[in-house]
């Protein structure tokens, strides 16, 4: 069952392509079987039309400028492919620079540092506002790949840059599997205070137990609803990383039924017109 999101365009903003020749032993590893092959538009496209989807923001998922190219270029030759969301050394001495060259392509709209694999408070260095300062000169977001314990310095970079557009990708991937939803419920609400920041209802099933049901996932998506409004949250897939989890479908009908108490119009919202909006598509 897809979702009737009465004419107004649904939009995937959140999934990925790779090819593993370009990975070189980086993530996603062999034992991560169900993904551990190439990710390109061909395989992404039928779903898309098969259920209704009509376009994508494609996101990085490898701090490399090169693949920050690569998706720049099959977005160039892929119409679906609404916006990129890619990668640069926000500290990089040349950031700034770096950030001029990749706004020049028509569909760059945001950059994505990989804060798991960072220090806990990367995000809330100082140094990082030279790249900000381009950032929003170019009228680039930033999506934030975070987990829950990534929280307090986000909040604190928020804080500082309240013109910069920010998504929260995942909704911080919380502790599904364990249902643990402190202290990650309190930092989101204080998160969702900010009104430049916006959340993803997105890469939650590979976020909960194996044998995952939706009332496992409730907790978190109505708190997502309900701290940043219908207003503020961005569906998306995280295909292929849902393969890990689900395939499109059965996450488009746990989407359904997380999204059932709000009324057409908030379902197109969350669907499509907020990431329209947000990525300026």
């Amino acid at each position: 069952m897809d979702l009737d999101n009465g004419g107004c365009m649904r939009i995937d903003a959140h999934q990925h392509f790779w090819l593993l020749s370009n990975r070189a032993g980086q993530w996603p590893p062999a034992e991560l079987a169900a993904i551990h092959r190439d990710f390109l538009p061909p395989d992404l496209a039928p779903l898309l039309q098969q259920y209704g989807i009509g376009g994508s923001v494609l996101v990085q998922s490898l701090p490399s400028m090169s693949d920050t190219l690569f998706m720049l270029g099959l977005a160039e030759q892929n119409p679906f492919i609404r916006a990129v969301v890619g990668w640069t050394d926000l500290k990089s001495a040349h950031a700034a620079q770096q950030i001029a060259v990749l706004a020049s392509h028509s569909k760059m709209r945001g950059l994505r540092p990989m804060l798991p694999d960072l220090a806990d408070d990367w995000i809330a260095d100082p140094l990082l506002a030279p790249a900000v300062a381009a950032m929003q000169r170019h009228r680039l977001s930033l999506d934030a790949l975070v987990l829950p314990r990534h929280l307090p310095a986000l909040l604190a970079f928020a804080k500082r840059y309240p013109e910069l557009p920010l998504v929260i990708d995942h909704a911080a991937k919380p502790h599904i599997a364990a249902a643990q939803i402190e202290p990650w419920r309190t930092l989101i609400s204080q998160l969702a205070a900010l009104p430049q920041v916006y959340c993803k209802l997105s890469g939650l099933v590979t976020e909960a137990a194996a044998d995952w049901q939706i009332a496992q996932l409730q907790p978190y998506a109505a708190h997502v609803l309900e701290a940043f409004g219908a207003e503020r949250v961005i569906w998306g897939s995280d295909w292929p990383v849902l393969n890990l989890a689900a395939d499109y479908g059965r996450w488009l009908d746990a989407s359904e039924a997380l999204l059932a108490k709000l009324d057409p119009g908030q379902k197109q919202q969350v669907m499509g017109a907020n990431a329209q909006r947000f990525y300026r598509l």
